[in-house]
């Protein structure tokens, strides 16, 4: 009698699971093997940007937290004078010794210039605050998908260049700068030419530079000193 289709195998039995070929697991041709998958090598850029990307914009959390916490005061105290108005009792001292002075003082005295640069100069600096995008700690690199952006810090970048430096023969000690369009590097070398150690360096950095996958490679400034004479 033929077991019915569909039934569970009992427990205590043994079956025998499919094994993919070597081959095809080698080629990647096993049911796991997903067909969208990305191949092995550096991802292309996206088409029509060639990986260029603008820098981060900043939260300014402080800043906005601040503007808001000094505008929530002000309207507060505004308000609570009018209520007090309304109510028939008088308005507060502060507001009618500031709407008098106001009304009183000429435009050219000492105290109004004094106020109206203060309040140029904070002006200025929210407009600053809000058309420049911030971050310049952390460099922009090159987007290959159009779902993911990535960046690195200015001081990973330098660490990383510095370790590249030290693998150069002759280095000594090296300390690396990075900025948003140089990179500034100083060397020293210990037994060989500074000639042939700044020429080794430009070679392994401007390597490891296109290595970083910045989207704005910095450029580079490479010197070599010989150590100075212990007294």
């Amino acid at each position: 009698m033929s077991e019915p289709q569909g039934t569970q195998p009992p427990e205590d039995s043994t079956q025998r699971l499919p094994v993919l070929d070597e081959q095809e697991t080698e080629n990647g041709d096993g049911p796991d093997r997903d067909e969208s998958s990305p191949s092995s090598g550096p991802p292309p850029e996206l088409e029509g940007k060639g990986g260029r990307e603008g820098r981060f914009w900043s939260a300014r959390r402080i800043p906005a937290g601040i503007v808001a916490l000094l505008l929530l005061g002000l309207v507060g105290l505004f308000l609570y004078d009018i209520v007090s108005v309304r109510a028939g009792r008088p308005g507060m001292y502060w507001r009618r010794e500031l709407a008098q002075q106001l009304a009183e003082r000429p435009l050219d005295d000492t105290w109004v210039l004094v106020g109206a640069g203060i309040a140029a100069v904070l002006g200025l600096w929210l407009l600053i605050l809000a058309a420049t995008p911030g971050l310049r700690n952390v460099l922009p690199m090159r987007r290959t998908h159009a779902e993911v952006r990535a960046g690195l810090h200015r001081d990973a970048a330098a660490t990383a260049l510095r370790d590249r430096a030290m693998e150069v023969a002759g280095v000594q000690s090296a300390r690396v700068r990075v900025r948003r369009r140089r990179a500034d590097v100083r060397a020293v070398s210990h037994f060989r030419e500074a000639d042939d150690v700044r020429t080794d360096l430009d070679d392994v950095l401007t390597d490891a530079v296109r290595g970083l996958g910045l989207s704005r490679p910095p450029s580079l400034s490479v010197r070599v000193r010989r150590p100075g004479r212990k007294e």
